[in-house]
C-alpha cells in the first residue's frame, strides 16, 4: 500500500487559493460513471464567481444588438415555447490540469470534471430567428448574471459564438436538467448548452443575448480558455472537447491514496468515452502500464452528443498493475499517452492511469 504523503510536501504542492477553489467546485466521483445520466448532485460543477440570487418572476432574457426585433422574454415565455431535450456530455476545459508539471495554478482538477445530463429548453436558433439578426451580424454574445474579477478585470461572465455555431440545431437555451428545473448552481433560471464544446461555452444564469457586428473581445474570449505556451502569445481558442475515456475504478479503494484493491480472477473493467469531434469508434485498454493494448467492447452511445460505454474482461492475477484506457473518435483523434503542457492547463486528455493491487 502507498505510504501517506508528507503533509509539508502536500501543502507546498497545492496553495490555499487552489484548496479554496477545490472546496467550492467539485468533480464527478468516477464511480458515478455507472450512471448513463449523471444525477445533478454528482455532475461536475465549476462556478467562476458567485451563484447569483435570481427572482424568477422578475427575471428577463434580453435579446438585442444587431437584430431587427429585440426581445425581452420571461421564464414563462420560454417555457410556453416548443421544447427540446437531449443528453449532453459536458467536460471542463481544465480537466486534467492537476497532472501537468509545472502545474498551472487554478481549479486543481484531476479527471473528474465531467458529467452527462439531459437538458431541456428552447433551441437557440428559433429565438435568434424571431429576433432577426441583420446582415451585419458576426457573433452572438452570451452574458451571465455572475460578476467578479478575472485577470484583474471586473466583468460579467460572458462568451461568444459565431453565427454559424449559434445557429446549430442542437444548441439550447436550457431551463431544465434531468426533468426538473435547473438547480441554482447549474444556472437557474436559464443557461446555454453547446453540445460538443468544453463547458466554459455553456454560459450559466443567462441575462442577455447580444448579436454583434464584430468579434467579441471580452476577457473570457481573448485571454482565458486559449492554448498557449507563454503568457505573451495570443494562443488559439478552445472549442470542441478532445477525446477522452475514463474507467470506473475497479475493486475497493484506500481512503487516502485511492489506490485500488481487486480480487484475483475475472474482473470486468468498464467506463465511458466521448469526444466533441465525432462519435467514439474505439476504446483500448492496457493492463500493463501502456505497453500493450486490447480493444474494449463498445455499447451504444447515450445520445449524439453524449458518452459511449465500454467494457473489457481482465483475468487479474496477483500483483501490482497500472490500468489505462484510451479513446479514438471518428475524426481520427486519439488520446495521447503523455500530457501536453500549456499555460492555462487546458485540454489535458492524456490517458487515465489507475494503480491496482490484485490480491
Amino acid at each position: 500500500m502507498a505510504s501517506e504523503p508528507d503533509t509539508e510536501e502536500a501543502a507546498a504542492t497545492f496553495g490555499p487559493e487552489e484548496v479554496g477553489l477545490a472546496t467550492r467546485n467539485h468533480g464527478m466521483p468516477l464511480e458515478a460513471l455507472r450512471y448513463e445520466i449523471t444525477p445533478p448532485g454528482l455532475h461536475y460543477l465549476l462556478i467562476h464567481f458567485d451563484v447569483p440570487a435570481v427572482d424568477p418572476d422578475a427575471w428577463r432574457l434580453e435579446v438585442g444588438g444587431a437584430v431587427a426585433r429585440p426581445l425581452s422574454l420571461s421564464l414563462a415565455d420560454l417555457r410556453a415555447r416548443e421544447a427540446a431535450s437531449a443528453p449532453v456530455t459536458m467536460e471542463c476545459a481544465g480537466n486534467g490540469r492537476a497532472y501537468l508539471d509545472p502545474r498551472p495554478v487554478s481549479q486543481p482538477w484531476g479527471q473528474e470534471a465531467v458529467g452527462t445530463a439531459t437538458w431541456t429548453g428552447v433551441p437557440l436558433r428559433a429565438v435568434l430567428a424571431e429576433a432577426g439578426p441583420t446582415e451585419a451580424a458576426v457573433e452572438v454574445v452570451f452574458a451571465g448574471l455572475d460578476r467578479g474579477f478575472d485577470g484583474g478585470e471586473e466583468q460579467d461572465y460572458a462568451r461568444s459564438l459565431s453565427m454559424a455555431e449559434a445557429g446549430r440545431d442542437d444548441v439550447l437555451l436550457a431551463f431544465g436538467m434531468n426533468g426538473t428545473p435547473l438547480p441554482p448552481q447549474h444556472g437557474f433560471p436559464l443557461r446555454l448548452i453547446v453540445p460538443g464544446w468544453y463547458g466554459m461555452t455553456s454560459v450559466k444564469w443567462l441575462r442577455s443575448i447580444t448579436v454583434v457586428d464584430r468579434p467579441f473581445e471580452g476577457y473570457q474570449m481573448t485571454h482565458a480558455y486559449r492554448l498557449r505556451q507563454t503568457e505573451d502569445e495570443p494562443g488559439t481558442p478552445l472549442s470542441r472537447i478532445q477525446p477522452r475515456s475514463l474507467m470506473e475504478p475497479p475493486g475497493i479503494p484506500d481512503f487516502l491514496t485511492r489506490e485500488r484493491f481487486v480480487a484475483a480472477g475475472p474482473c470486468t473493467l468498464q467506463g465511458r468515452a466521448w469526444s466533441g469531434w465525432g462519435p467514439v469508434e474505439r476504446v483500448e485498454v492496457s493492463t500493463d502500464g501502456r505497453s500493450t493494448w486490447a480493444d474494449a467492447e463498445l455499447g451504444p452511445a447515450t445520445g449524439p452528443s453524449a458518452w459511449r460505454p465500454w467494457s473489457l474482461v481482465w483475468e487479474a492475477a496477483p500483483g501490482e498493475y497500472e490500468l489505462c484506457c484510451r479513446a479514438t473518435d471518428s475524426a481520427g483523434n486519439v488520446q495521447p499517452l503523455e500530457a501536453i503542457w500549456n499555460v492555462g492547463g487546458y485540454a489535458n486528455n492524456s490517458v487515465q492511469r489507475v494503480q491496482v493491487t490484485v490480491r
